[in-house]
């Protein structure tokens, strides 16, 4: 019997939003979509802003300059939203 061994790589591919949410593609195919209220300063950002994203953190973290935020994959699957954010 053989193992069937998947391979996990939680880089970012690519990132898009929705008026709602946040998703970010994985480099392994899977894709995370999380609430923009998690994350305030992307829900109060312009599209623009928004779209104003880097890849950082060796491939694992997501940067806007301009709105001074950071976000890794590791956080957005583990569900933690940003600091004293609390969602029901």
């Amino acid at each position: 019997m053989s193992i069937l061994a998947v391979k996990t790589d939680e880089r970012v591919k690519t990132v898009c939003f929705t008026e709602e949410v946040i998703s970010v593609d994985l480099m392994d195919g899977r894709t995370i979509t999380v609430p923009l209220a998690w994350y305030p300063r992307l829900l109060k950002a312009t599209s623009e802003q928004r779209l104003g994203w880097e890849i950082c953190g060796a491939g694992y973290g997501i940067h806007w300059e301009e709105i001074d935020e950071d976000l890794s994959t590791e956080g957005m699957l583990r569900g933690l939203p940003a600091p004293n954010v609390i969602h029901s």
